[in-house]
């Protein structure tokens, strides 16, 4: 017969007590009778001393409070006559225990704290009863009995703790999932009325603005960014991407500055939350352009602010074509000069030819713009100041120059005339 069709049984979970001596057997069916009341005592005392557990308005907690204390002394008593009793019931039950208290978002610390003290009383008022029963209990028996409570006690600690660790995990996993679904939402450009219940379900506010980002990790060590609860993260995607909520609000950029260290970025206008798709469009195209060298700036680089060569980079052959055709002049120039004349040529268009205004943005001498105008003046003759396709020319220039980036040339000037 094949080995896979045996069955393999999984070993019981149990709960093992390590307490023998004499009598121990007849203590504990002597005691049964004396439970309830101690577990009620328990339950009084720990509700004095820790405020959280004490719930007057709400009954069914505090008599779900005392069955637990109840199990606990009683399981314990079990097993201390029985070693071999069973264990799957009470261990199924403190799991809950466990999932109970992550469902109401407490950590296990008051947990704790509430079966330390149930745990003293309970030894404390089991000695005392025995002795009352007449049984003669030695201090080497008394011991054995509080390090096996000691001991019974880390071990259902143990199972609260797993009860709470997978409900914590399972409701984390399906945040995570109620998140994502809510982000394919939007980028899928949902209306706003069809968002509300995604966005109640995964514990996200809807803003009244949007703007997405687009992130590329810059090498393999790239850690994960450490977010602020609001923002939806799409890391999981093949071209990673965020959601952030009302993005011109104060402070927001500099929150992804800060968070976003080892990603190239780029973020994309503020839309409403039904145009997230297209926010995240134009952070992607922005994002390739500044992967490329065409957008220079810090990131995460903000897509509006480079709309002309956003723009026009969508049609790269016809952006091309309009370079050689109206920069044609400029491009007979030897290539030393080209990137010079060409940023002097459209900081003039931007200035109105206003040689002192365009020296200062230029860092240059007045005289070196004169003289370089002249030189554009020679290539392109009266074209330089025609008005009616200025805007084609500013365009090209950009484009021109975003392709063309020579920083080195750029810097070379002569001491008096560039």
């Amino acid at each position: 017969m094949s080995d896979l069709s045996q069955v393999v049984r999984l070993p019981v979970r149990r709960i093992e007590l390590d307490l023998s001596f004499e009598g121990a057997a007849r203590i504990a069916e002597d005691l049964r009778a004396h439970v309830p009341g101690i577990a009620a005592e328990a339950a009084h005392r720990i509700e004095q001393r820790l405020p959280e557990f004490a719930r007057p308005h709400d009954p069914r907690y505090a008599k779900a409070m005392r069955l637990g204390v109840e199990c606990a002394i009683g399981h314990f008593l079990e097993l201390m006559a029985d070693p071999g009793a069973s264990s799957a019931e009470v261990v199924e039950f403190w799991r809950q225990i466990g999932v109970g208290e992550a469902s109401e978002g407490r950590t296990l610390d008051a947990w704790q704290a509430a079966t330390r003290i149930g745990t003293g009383l309970a030894v404390e008022q089991l000695t005392e009863c025995a002795e009352r029963l007449g049984h003669r209990t030695s201090p080497a028996a008394i011991a054995a009995i509080a390090n096996a409570a000691l001991d019974y006690l880390n071990q259902v600690a143990a199972f609260v703790a797993e009860g709470h660790a997978d409900a914590a995990a399972r409701a984390a996993g399906a945040h995570q999932e109620h998140r994502r679904r809510l982000l394919e939402l939007l980028l899928a450009g949902s209306p706003r009325a069809e968002l509300r219940g995604p966005a109640q379900e995964a514990d996200w506010v809807l803003p009244r603005t949007v703007a997405a980002v687009a992130l590329r990790e810059r090498g393999p060590d790239t850690r994960h960014p450490v977010l602020p609860p609001d923002v939806l993260p799409g890391l999981h995607l093949s071209e990673p991407c965020l959601i952030v909520p009302d993005p011109e609000g104060p402070g927001r950029a500099r929150m992804l500055e800060k968070h976003l260290t080892g990603w190239t970025a780029a973020i994309g206008p503020a839309v409403a939350v039904a145009e997230a798709g297209a926010s995240l469009r134009l952070a992607r195209e922005a994002l390739e352009l500044a992967c490329q060298g065409l957008i220079s700036a810090a990131s995460p680089v903000a897509a509006e602010r480079h709309m002309p060569i956003v723009v026009m980079m969508r049609e790269r052959v016809l952006v091309e074509k309009v370079i050689d055709r109206r920069l044609g002049p400029l491009l007979g120039a030897r290539p030393a000069q080209r990137y010079r004349l060409a940023e002097t040529l459209l900081t003039c268009l931007e200035c109105g030819f206003n040689a002192t205004e365009v020296s200062s943005r230029l860092h240059l001498h007045p005289q070196t713009v004169r003289y370089r105008l002249r030189q554009l003046e020679d290539l392109f003759g009266d074209a330089l100041h025609t008005t009616s396709d200025r805007l084609e020319l500013h365009m090209a220039l950009h484009a021109w120059l975003a392709l063309n980036a020579e920083p080195a040339a750029a810097a070379r000037d002569d001491l008096s005339y560039g």
